[in-house]
């Protein structure tokens, strides 16, 4: 297990130089404990283990330029794959995500598509972090509070010091707390509420949070971020 946490599933050479550390920590070897024994009980754990870093190993650390920040995986079976707000090919369109593709059509112009797997957009500089790497099936929230939440905010301070300048889209009152962990005099954070059906309508709708972010990135010599989807994942 602990082999799962780290040697089996590296980080890139960017992302480890910073966070490699963090994998000997007491709190990590607490996490590594609390997830073996959960193996031992059979339980079901999403993702798989081999994607509980893909948002790293997709989007090296010198390569960000956009953060966004989720909560928890899906804890639904064949959703999460280590993506926030993203599922894997075949799987239906989670409400959350069908909402930030219709703000994508308005603020963009962009084409809504028909499935939900972003790895598009984390290869060209998107950072999607879940605050959370784990969870139960069927059981939200399930992991929280087991340290996967400081490893996350590491991977946060290291972007905010060293990459160049970048865009977080905070969305939700769970992101929005992170916000005291960026330069927002170097960094663009850009806030509001979480694209759930529950809140979408007091103020995610109309945002503009995407116009706005490559406006940031093209500011400041950088190429931005092709936001439509291909049709096919």
């Amino acid at each position: 297990m602990s082999e799962s946490l780290s040697a089996q599933h590296p980080l890139p050479e960017s992302w480890d130089r910073h966070l490699g550390a963090e994998f000997d920590a007491p709190y990590m070897q607490a996490l590594r404990d609390a997830l073996a024994k959960d193996k031992r009980e059979r339980r079901i754990i999403y993702p798989h283990s081999s994607n509980w870093f893909r948002a790293f190993q997709l989007t090296p650390l010198d390569q960000v330029k956009v953060v966004i920040l989720g909560q928890d995986p899906y804890h639904g079976p064949d959703q999460a794959h280590g993506l926030c707000f993203s599922v894997q090919p075949g799987v239906k369109l989670p409400p959350s995500l069908r909402n930030i593709y219709k703000e994508l059509a308005s603020d963009l112009g962009c084409t809504p598509v028909d499935h939900g797997h972003l790895e598009y957009w984390a290869r060209q500089g998107v950072l999607l972090l879940n605050t959370v790497l784990t969870v139960e099936a069927g059981q939200a929230a399930s992991h929280r509070g087991r340290g996967w939440e400081t490893f996350t905010d590491r991977a946060i301070a290291a972007v905010n010091e060293h990459c160049a300048p970048c865009v977080f889209l905070l969305w939700g009152s769970h992101a929005r707390r992170k916000k005291a962990l960026i330069d927002t005099d170097r960094h663009l954070v850009l806030e509001s509420p979480h694209p759930s059906p529950l809140s979408a309508h007091r103020g995610f709708f109309g945002n503009h949070h995407f116009s706005q972010g490559n406006a940031f990135l093209a500011a400041h010599g950088r190429e931005p971020i092709d936001w439509q989807l291909p049709t096919q994942p």
